[in-house]
């Protein structure tokens, strides 16, 4: 896979205002955006995913352009081919196990029927041994079990590449560490390039095959303070 992205976008009003700068390309099957919290993580894959607009530049996926300030390109984010998983997973708390698979099938707002999906979302119950629990709500599952309802939802219209957005912040350090380690093996089982911000440093050693370091809004080298070491594969662009 490859991203190449130069973007620019500006959020906030006088009082407080922040700016995004980013620039950098990526070649690596799993790309870890690290830094600190408000650095413009999710401002940037929000902008890669098509859920922002930034101010002006280039957004490109194997040679294709989905966003040129420019040349006035800007495909909207269910034209793009990607799997977004939300920091919080997004679940829809009254929809069952099923429909919230099914809903990353959906072109509209309506909800899915109860047996909206087929054999697609069938494939990902079955993958990730949600059978069990297809018509519970998300309330009734364990943390593990609603991360994997929110994966099977980002790949079930077979995306080309998946945007992970701190998919461990929420959770309890104990359950993170059981949660690293399940999806490094559902990520190895799918096959599907992966592009994933975090404030861990131990995420990198499960999920950076290429790590970009984003500090201020801007690509930059270093850790985060001279109190924290700088996580190992760190590459800036």
């Amino acid at each position: 896979m490859s991203f190449d992205v130069d973007i620019a976008k500006v959020v906030g009003g006088e009082r407080r205002r922040f700016a995004l700068d980013v620039r950098f390309r990526t070649r690596g099957r799993r790309t870890a955006i690290y830094g600190p919290s408000g650095a413009g993580k999710t401002l940037t894959l929000q902008a890669i995913a098509g859920l922002l607009t930034p101010d002006r530049g280039r957004i490109a996926f194997d040679e294709q352009i989905v966003y040129d300030g420019g040349a006035g390109i800007d495909l909207p984010a269910g034209q793009r081919g990607f799997g977004y998983l939300f920091q919080d997973y997004a679940l829809f708390p009254k929809l069952s196990v099923r429909q919230n698979i099914a809903f990353g099938l959906s072109k509209g707002l309506r909800n899915p029927g109860e047996q909206a999906g087929g054999e697609a979302v069938e494939r990902w119950l079955r993958s990730f041994e949600l059978v069990d629990v297809a018509r519970l709500r998300p309330g009734e599952l364990s943390g593990g079990q609603r991360q994997r309802v929110a994966l099977a939802r980002a790949l079930v219209d077979t995306p080309r590449a998946l945007l992970l957005d701190e998919p461990f912040a929420a959770l309890d350090p104990e359950l993170r560490q059981r949660m690293r380690a399940e999806l490094d093996e559902l990520l190895d089982r799918v096959a599907v390039p992966v592009l994933m911000i975090t404030h861990d440093p131990i995420d990198l050693d499960w999920f950076g095959d290429e790590v970009l370091y984003l500090r201020d809004g801007r690509i930059a080298e270093g850790p985060v303070s001279p109190a924290q070491p700088a996580p190992t594969r760190l590459h800036s662009v």
